[in-house]
């Protein structure tokens, strides 16, 4: 099992940059894959970012350049720093872990455990 809690939601301006943490509790860290998700109102969930046990990144076409995917082994805690943020990016963004590979890192059908969600809100 593998519980995930997310923090560090808010509102910003666009251009503006957030930080979103998720701590990770009940499982070997470094040896779960991870990633970041997103849902916006009457739309599906997306995958923004993923991590793999190597360090290996993927990123959605939309983020690529502007979030950044990381961990802090020893703390067990997974990032996602998201800079130059648009209106666009506002969703609520969910935290999720899977225990084996995928060839797709970016679709939510291969994670196993999933976060509450923060909110994220860009708007002038």
């Amino acid at each position: 099992q593998v519980q995930l809690v997310e923090s560090g939601g808010g509102s910003v301006e666009p251009g503006g940059s957030l930080r979103l943490s998720c701590a990770v509790s009940g499982n070997t860290y470094s040896t779960i894959y991870m990633g970041w998700f997103r849902q916006a109102p009457g739309k599906e969930r997306e995958g923004v970012a993923s991590l793999n046990t190597i360090g290996r990144t993927t990123y959605a076409d939309s983020v690529k350049g502007r979030f950044t995917i990381s961990r802090d082994i020893p703390r067990n805690i997974l990032y996602l720093q998201m800079n130059s943020l648009r209106p666009e990016d506002t969703a609520t963004y969910y935290c999720a872990a899977r225990t084996r590979p995928a060839a797709f890192p970016l679709v939510d059908y291969v994670y196993n455990y999933w976060g509450q969600g923060t909110q994220v809100t860009v708007s002038s």
